[in-house]
């Protein structure tokens, strides 16, 4: 019986469909291929259960992954319904939209797991992963199992193992934008129990967008990475595997265009740099009943973002945020079924201390329309200048956060029903320590009946802001999921409750420092620090059907799915009206979200395959005000109406010569998107086909692929600083070609 068990559980972490669908498929020619049977007990780690294949769920395979170009957790963007993964900034900005929820700073709303050990913070998404295995989406709220910031989904990435595949892989493309990408990894059996891998990664581009102040490559970037795999399989009831990965980005930024002029045209440095280190312990034991795993880790980011935070070519002022974070997870749990009851269930633990410098320096135009202009309209007999033309608002923060939480999830089958219920209790902590100094001075002048100016006195500028402030937040996050087999489907109806944790506004303190600043001066000071700089948790009620078939003997399957998500205090990234120079994120008073997804997959013969996957959501708020305007039943910003994703697959065998050739045409679509929260400025509906072919031998295939073809011109973001419009355009048509060698030894 356990055996079986074993079995089952491994057949469901490896099959995936070539596209959007769930169900089993045959790799390709270009994948690695999996082992047709269980050894020891090394994929029983991932965290799932069994009623997970019947709520919405999009799956890759490698074969898929290979031909959709996919090296990175952006690019499953438009392949998911209802998921947009807007590519803008830099690797920083790793801003994802699910279902209408998303988030441009701070707290993510899809987690991420890269071989179950999960990612926190946001910022570290974007990095690319030459040797992904496998990928999975899962839609909706999955916050019993994944806890906070998995209120809108989870992203489960899976590397190649040494188990699977022995031999060496290469991968070299060259694309327009002098794109190159190569990768090389060794997969070795050092003995019937261990095995070991090494993966190098490199990659670079130009980019498409020069600055025109300077003629400098606005997308110029270099990267690289290592991953370290080691797998110890002593017997069949004990799988030990860790991976150790380490990743460098240089990138020069940022290509925001201003909308007045319709240039790239600032003049300060902007770049983003990062450092980052993972290592994750996998540790899983098959006992008589039930398996045991235990996933621990260990991450470290250190990086450092400089921007000219105004994007004109006057000199106003530049951001630099340079962060040291560490980052410790522990997740035990057990699983195990018994007839017609499976169950699982854990404790997780974390603990994430990030230290922040984050100074903000004006230089002379900002001292001048920001400071001495304002103040001068106030007083002209008694004019100020500033005595130095640049001066620091200096901020250091430490913000140390740990959470602890108990999960447990059952399913029980009875006859055509399944009945799925479980339950999280989450405990979360964050605090914030703060330093902010200003140091300056100005002179007041007299100014006289005949025009001229004489001294009249000098004051020094100092300020020391330093405190601490403290959130904790307890939460329980139920779920119940009921389902019904019936003919060739599976219809279902499910109840759960998502969860965002809260936190706080760090770039909001140079703000509150210059407020101080003129304060001293005379003028009002705008921000109260407890007020303006703490968000609250997020909390979503999540109301789903749906139904998934198999028709055809499988050559057919389809999926249907309808949702509606009442949230409170949704997390919103707005610009705090005036010229300041931060983002605040604050907290809607109620939002809701209604949509539907339908995707399908159609193989009418073996070499023939059409797949689909269609998303819509309107999202709006019930109630928003903030003390300027009130926007009931306005759309929210960034998150797109629509999703599409369609693709054709035609594969021919060359039998006599052992080749095969693959033709594989898609389109893209998302939008319309609002980029405020008035809804005055938007992006319509955009769609960017694409195609391949693919030229495949035993042991190699060379990709040869378009992107954009139809070059559409669109928007990936907008926002407003210093009450000035800026945007970021979409990449044109791009081409290229994409090289793969395996030489396996089987």
């Amino acid at each position: 019986m356990f055996s079986k068990f074993k079995y089952l559980i491994y057949v469901s972490c490896l099959s995936s469909a070539p596209y959007v669908q769930g169900g089993e498929s045959n790799m390709a020619a270009d994948s690695v291929r999996a082992p047709h049977e269980l050894r020891g007990v090394e994929v029983l780690g991932v965290k799932q259960m069994p009623q997970a294949g019947v709520l919405p769920v999009t799956k890759l395979n490698q074969a898929a992954i290979n031909r959709l170009g996919i090296d990175a957790v952006k690019n499953l963007g438009d392949i998911v319904p209802n998921l947009y993964t807007p590519s803008y900034g830099s690797r920083m900005t790793s801003s994802i939209y699910m279902r209408g929820l998303g988030s441009r700073i701070d707290q993510a709303v899809v987690g991420l797991n890269v071989d179950g050990v999960p990612l926190l913070n946001k910022d570290a998404y974007d990095f690319d992963i030459p040797d992904m295995r496998s990928a999975e989406v899962l839609r909706g709220a999955q916050s019993v199992l994944n806890g906070r910031n998995a209120m809108a989904g989870q992203i489960n990435i899976y590397t190649l193992s040494p188990r699977d595949f022995q031999g060496l892989r290469f991968m070299a493309e060259y694309g327009r934008g002098n794109e190159v990408k190569a990768s090389a990894g060794g997969y070795f059996k050092l003995s019937e129990s261990l095995f070991t891998s090494l993966t190098g990664y490199y990659g670079h581009t130009d980019g498409f967008w020069r600055n025109e102040y300077n003629g400098q490559l606005t997308g110029l970037e270099n990267n690289g990475s290592l991953r370290w795999k080691t797998v110890w399989a002593p017997s069949r009831a004990l799988s030990v595997t860790n991976t150790a990965a380490m990743s460098l980005a240089r990138q020069s930024g940022y290509p925001y265009e201003s909308l007045e002029s319709g240039k790239i045209a600032y003049n300060d440095t902007c770049f983003y740099r990062r450092n980052a280190f993972s290592d994750g312990l996998t540790v899983a034991w098959a006992g008589k009943r039930v398996v045991v795993t235990s996933l621990t880790s260990v991450q470290y980011l250190d990086d450092n973002m400089t921007l000219d935070q105004d994007f004109m070519p006057e000199d106003y002022f530049t951001l630099t945020q340079k962060r040291h974070e560490f980052t410790f997870t522990e997740d035990l749990f057990t699983k195990g079924s018994r007839g017609d009851y499976s169950w699982l269930g854990g404790v997780f633990g974390f603990y994430r201390n990030t230290d922040m410098h984050a100074p903000v320096t004006f230089h002379d135009a900002g001292i001048k329309n920001l400071i001495e202009d304002k103040t001068n309209q106030m007083n002209s007999s008694y004019p100020i200048r500033w005595d130095s033309r640049q001066f620091l608002l200096d901020s250091h923060f430490s913000n140390p956060a740990g959470g602890f939480a108990l999960y447990h999830e059952s399913t029980y089958t009875l006859g055509s029903w399944t009945f799925d219920i479980g339950l999280r209790w989450d405990f979360e902590k964050v605090s914030c320590r703060y330093n902010s100094d200003a140091d300056a001075s100005y002179t007041i002048y007299h100014r006289l009946e005949n025009g001229t100016e004489e001294i009249y006195a000098r004051r020094p500028v100092s300020i020391h802001e330093n405190g601490k402030l403290s959130q904790s937040f307890n939460q329980l996050l139920p779920k119940v999921v009921v389902s019904r087999t019936f003919g060739p489907g599976t219809a279902y109806a499910s109840f759960t409750k998502g969860y965002k944790s809260g936190g706080y506004n760090t770039q909001m303190f140079s703000d509150v420092l210059q407020q101080k600043v003129m304060e001293s001066m005379g003028l009002a000071m705008v921000y109260d620090v407890d007020d303006i700089v703490t968000y609250r948790p997020e909390i979503s009620w999540n109301y789903e059907l749906g139904f998934k078939a198999s028709l055809l003997d499988g050559g057919l399957t389809a999926e249907a799915v309808g949702f509606f998500i009442d949230c409170r205090d949704q997390q919103l990234t707005v610009f705090p009206p005036g010229t300041v120079t931060g983002r605040i994120m604050t907290n809607a008073g109620r939002t809701r979200s209604l949509g539907a997804e339908l995707s399908a997959r159609w193989s009418p013969t073996e070499d023939i395959t059409v797949t689909s996957a269609y998303g819509y959501t309107n999202a709006t708020f019930r109630e928003y005000d903030n003390g300027r305007a009130d926007f009931r039943g306005k759309r929210l910003p960034y998150a797109p109406a629509h999703t599409l994703f369609a693709s054709a697959s035609w594969i021919t065998p060359w039998h006599p010569a052992g080749l095969s050739t693959e033709v594989n045409v898609t389109v893209r679509g998302a939008g319309d998107i609002m980029w405020n929260e008035e809804n005055s400025i938007r992006q319509k509906f955009y769609a960017l086909p694409g195609a391949s072919f693919t030229l495949r031998g035993e042991r190699w295939n060379l990709r040869i692929w378009g992107e954009n073809l139809s070059n559409t011109q669109y928007k990936t973001f907008y926002f407003m600083s210093m009450g000035n419009s800026f945007a970021q355009r979409g990449n044109p048509i791009t081409f290229g070609a994409t090289l793969r060698i395996n030489l396996n030894k089987y």
